[in-house]
């Protein structure tokens, strides 16, 4: 008796068809009850697993449209040019001008990475230094690490709310940016712009952006407070009972 076939075409239509699937699904398409099978045909096809859902979710490589890092999602299931969830944290953080926290690589990724993170520095395939009470991971060649570290705290001397990682600049060229910003602005516009970037930093914003700006905390605060209680003086106007007082000449009894 001739042994059962099967035909790994009938998994690529499925694939083409839905982007991704799990194995039971896989393995009802294909018409057999044993993973081994199914793992044997899509080795033909060349396939991807997610690194997100432990891996749970297959595709094939001209399904995945990946973005500029190296992401693609379908029906929130991740997958990653790099593969496992474990050389997607490691390309990424080798990859980064300045590093990453735990924290800003899992908002990144969609995936919890402490584990991966743990693993890597057991392995010495990474590197981590402790920056203002957080622990960034770097790379482990020492030039590529230093280099990675001074940008982060470069970065982080900029108290404005831009995630780190997003900046499409040098933290050099935005301090630039800002400076020169802020020197265009009055008074009021000056004490504006720092209450709102406290408002947009949080806890200690008031400190933080004074020292940066080189205000008073108070003064900070004090344009906080205006935004919060929208009480602004546009610009040509002016409060009720200001301006200059009246030349106009009193009768005479």
């Amino acid at each position: 008796m001739r042994p059962t076939t099967f035909d790994s075409s009938v998994l690529r239509q499925h694939l083409h068809r839905h982007k991704i699937a799990e194995l039971p699904e896989l393995k009802r398409v294909l018409g057999t009850a044993t993973a081994v099978t199914v793992f044997r045909k899509l080795k033909q096809l060349g396939y991807l697993a997610s690194y997100t859902h432990r891996g749970r979710f297959y595709t094939l490589p001209k399904i995945a449209r990946f973005d500029d890092r190296g992401l693609w999602s379908h029906e929130a299931v991740y997958f990653s040019r790099y593969g496992t969830l474990l050389s997607t944290v490691e390309a990424f953080v080798l990859g980064s001008s300045n590093g990453y926290y735990a924290h800003e690589l899992a908002d990144v990724l969609h995936a919890e990475v402490q584990e991966p993170l743990r693993h890597l520095l057991l392995q010495g395939r990474l590197s981590r230094s402790e920056i203002d009470g957080q622990f960034l991971y770097t790379a482990i060649d020492p030039t590529d690490r230093r280099n990675q570290i001074l940008a982060r705290r470069s970065a982080q001397a900029v108290p404005l709310a831009v995630h780190s990682v997003a900046l499409q600049v040098s933290p050099d060229e935005l301090k630039a940016a800002i400076v020169l910003f802020y020197g265009l602005l009055d008074e009021q516009q000056r004490r504006l712009f720092a209450g709102l970037e406290s408002i947009r930093v949080g806890h200690g914003g008031d400190t933080l952006l004074g020292d940066f700006l080189g205000l008073d905390a108070h003064t900070v605060a004090r344009g906080r407070q205006q935004l919060l209680d929208q009480d602004v003086v546009s610009l040509g106007t002016r409060r009720k009972g200001g301006g200059r007082l009246s030349t106009k000449k009193k009768r005479h009894a």
